[in-house]
């Protein structure tokens, strides 16, 4: 199928859901249900020849059920069907678990099933189908009211950031707060694009290589069928992503790869009815004795259950907000004992306006595990500026892959250990990329790796402002970084 056809797929199945929206059916909640339904058709291609697969959904409950009711009967069916399906083992029954119908009009019910059934989803290749339900997803992240924009990392970043880590055939790959599946989906579209396969590496890939964890419910939906449309794991089989938090305990999984970014929002905290009836938070601690320090900063946790999770030849990158780069505290406990157990290489600053939530300022930290030793493992940091003097909007000027192609080359990732910098005091004081010796950072305040050198233009040269527009929004990203801050703040207090 042609990229024309991709996207006519994709407008016409989005089309549709602005006709649900005067229901007060969301973007979520029509995503939610077209999952149910493309599993259901998908299941009933792979169940007739040339596939012939025995699949465990009960023949009551096929898609032919679906597609021959109509009116009130149809909604009940759909309501059981849903039901039903949830308390089946496996992928099957985790994608369906706690689903109900959201489609309150039989007639737009019939509608959305006789679109999905026009199509010949099987036969389509994995890719395409990929394509067109990341493009739903990414038209959901799209969508402010829904929220989900916090469970979506932008896809040209995550590409650049597997393009660096280069993921190898038969190696374990992990990400602890997964959303979407985006990373995952990356890894494995790297190492089939990389590698020949053979038949055993093919087994691998499919059913021993992805580890996930995904907390919310509908998101962790969306991931498995994410994963089950690019041909990742058995409708049968065990299910890999897990809806345990990962922070809470140590469950003994090593992995080869860490790819991930983790929730925004600094603190974990839990809510409780206190004895007057009324709704308290409380900030939630993780006490385990594999980490190096107890704190409620949720990214700070995290940092340090990668640095667990990953084997001793492990690597890792990790999107991180500044204040895991500054804070002190426990962070500036966590950041020497990064620096000391691990190879803390390399530093992506990333721009603003790149993320679905505002005021994100954030950055992507590489680092490689390595076995107990009495030096220090980090001997530099090498530091891309991709912040300072650089501006993207989500709409008018989205990030693309190729704006990150020069950090990818700077990367050097066939031989990182023989990297120039591009920075030079003298002859390109704005250079992006320059390194910093272990001594260096070890030495400064909080043993801080905030580290910015070039001159902020915006500041300098009243003459060359940017445009309007993208000085509202970089007013309105600090405003909704400041204003996350004095939240924390208050809810600290």
């Amino acid at each position: 199928m042609s990229e024309n056809n991709t996207t006519s797929v994709v407008s016409k199945i989005w089309s549709f859901c602005n006709t649900l929206r005067d229901d007060g059916v969301g973007y979520g909640d029509y995503l939610e249900q077209l999952t149910y339904l493309l599993f259901l058709k998908l299941a009933d291609e792979y169940s007739k020849p040339p596939y012939n697969r025995t699949l465990p959904v009960p023949k009551k409950y096929g898609w032919e059920s679906l597609t021959e009711k109509r009116g009130a009967e149809l909604e009940l069916h759909y309501s059981e069907l849903l039901r039903e399906l949830g308390k089946l083992k496996g992928i099957l029954g985790q994608i369906f678990i706690k689903s109900q119908n959201k489609i309150q009009d039989p007639a737009k019910l019939s509608r959305l099933i006789d679109m999905i059934d026009k199509e010949q989803w099987s036969t389509m290749g994995t890719d395409i189908k990929g394509q067109i339900y990341e493009g739903l997803l990414e038209k959901n992240a799209e969508d402010v009211k829904s929220g989900a924009g916090q469970y979506f990392t932008p896809r040209a970043l995550i590409k650049a950031i597997v393009k660096c880590m280069r993921p190898e055939p038969m190696k374990t790959i992990s990400d602890p707060a997964c959303g979407t599946g985006g990373f995952l989906l990356a890894a494995y579209d790297s190492i089939l694009k990389n590698y020949k396969l053979d038949k055993e590496q093919s087994r691998f890939l499919k059913h021993g290589t992805f580890f996930g964890n995904e907390i919310v419910a509908n998101t962790r939906r969306l991931a498995l069928m994410n994963m089950f449309l690019h041909n990742i794991g058995d409708i049968e089989g065990e299910n890999f992503i897990s809806s345990a938090d990962s922070l809470v305990a140590d469950t003994g999984l090593r992995v080869d790869y860490v790819l991930t970014n983790p929730p925004f929002g600094k603190k974990s905290s839990m809510t409780f009815t206190n004895e007057e009836g009324e709704q308290e938070s409380e900030d939630l601690t993780y006490n385990r004795q594999d980490f190096w320090a107890a704190t409620s900063n949720k990214q700070l946790n995290f940092i340090q259950h990668i640095r667990t999770i990953l084997k001793t030849d492990g690597k890792a990158a990790v999107v991180v907000p500044d204040n895991v780069l500054f804070e002190g505290g426990a962070g500036e406990t966590i950041r020497k004992k990064l620096l000391e157990t691990t190879d803390l290489h390399t530093i992506l600053r990333l721009p603003t306006g790149i993320f679905y939530k505002q005021g994100v300022k954030a950055n992507v930290i590489f680092f490689d595990n390595k076995p107990a030793s009495k030096d220090p493992w980090t001997k530099e940091v090498w530091i891309y500026d991709f912040r300072t003097n650089i501006h993207f909007t989500l709409k008018k000027n989205p990030l693309k892959v190729d704006d990150l192609d020069n950090f990818v080359d700077c990367y050097n990732i066939e031989n990182r250990h023989k990297r120039e910098e591009s920075w030079h005091p003298e002859t390109n004081p704005e250079g992006r990329w320059r390194k910093f010796t272990y001594d260096e950072i070890i030495n400064r305040d909080k043993t801080s790796l905030d580290i910015t050198w070039i001159k902020d233009k915006s500041l300098a040269d009243l003459d060359n402002l940017p445009d309007p527009d993208e000085l509202a929004i970089d007013i309105i990203e600090n405003l909704e970084s400041a204003l996350e801050s004095f939240k924390e703040i208050m809810r600290s207090i």
